[in-house]
């Protein structure tokens, strides 16, 4: 298999064909949100889709349409934010769908590693099964992909959380006609130290009333401008492929594992 089951470009036919070969499915999921001044809003959704493809062209999965709106929790313009629970629902019915038309194995392939995101996408995937508990032979997987590079394993050592050097080596490696390194900018230096420290310190949360039963109120730290966490120095498209690689046999051998149980 040389072809990826791309689903947006398959008619109807081959899609009932396709269905007779695999019934495992890769929906890659992103965000629109802030990646600094050199890198696109659709960063996150772009190494989904990428891996999705790479995956799909070994194994023949099929791989959705990517879900591009989900939460970020930023607030620089252009971050587009779904409240988390709409998300996680929209996944649930993505699932119902898919398994209604013979599709066994669903693999969310996340391209967004947002705490709030991450939660919302387990409770999708649990819930999912939860409230179907007569569904058999159906499986819901969840791929962070960052879990599965030796050399991206490096980023949070260092700090980069966040359209830093890994994620732009990345952009390099997919679309380097997107990366724009001669506008690169960081924050304040106060802020990058509190963002290293933190990925989540880039929520400020205030209280009327200073007291445990209170909710506080949680926005963007006004002083961000750029939204880099981490530092962009030393990116490469050599790198980028690197981790793309070491991503793409991980991936991979979990769908040949899935594709087992077929």
């Amino acid at each position: 298999m040389n072809k990826a089951r791309i689903m947006y470009n398959m008619t109807v036919e081959e899609i009932r064909q396709g269905l007779k070969e695999t019934q495992t499915v890769i929906l890659p999921v992103g965000v629109v949100e802030q990646h600094g001044y050199h890198l696109p809003l659709g960063t996150d959704t772009h190494h989904a889709v990428e891996l999705a493809r790479l995956a799909s062209e070994q194994t023949g999965c099929f791989v959705l349409p990517p879900m591009n709106y989900s939460f970020s929790g930023g607030a620089l313009p252009g971050t587009i934010n779904l409240p988390p629970q709409l998300y996680s629902l929209v996944l649930m019915e993505v699932c119902h769908s898919l398994v209604e038309q013979g599709f066994k194995n669903i693999v969310f392939l996340l391209g967004h590693g947002g705490t709030e995101f991450l939660q919302a996408s387990q409770d999708a995937a649990e819930n999912f099964q939860r409230l179907n508990p007569r569904m058999e032979g159906v499986t819901v997987s969840i791929i962070k992909w960052w879990l599965l590079s030796e050399a991206y394993s490096h980023a949070h050592e260092e700090s980069d959380f966040h359209a830093g050097k890994y994620e732009t080596s990345l952009m390099l490696h997919w679309h380097p006609e997107l990366v724009k390194l001669d506008r690169a900018r960081l924050d304040k230096p106060h802020i990058m130290a509190m963002m290293a420290k933190d990925p989540d310190a880039f929520i400020a949360k205030t209280q009327a009333v200073d007291s445990e039963f209170i909710v506080p109120k949680m926005t963007q730290h006004s002083e961000i401008e750029i939204g880099v966490m981490g530092n962009y120095a030393g990116a490469s498209a050599e790198l980028g492929k690197r981790i793309a690689d070491e991503i793409t046999v991980n991936v991979v051998a979990m769908i040949r594992q899935l594709q087992a149980l077929e």
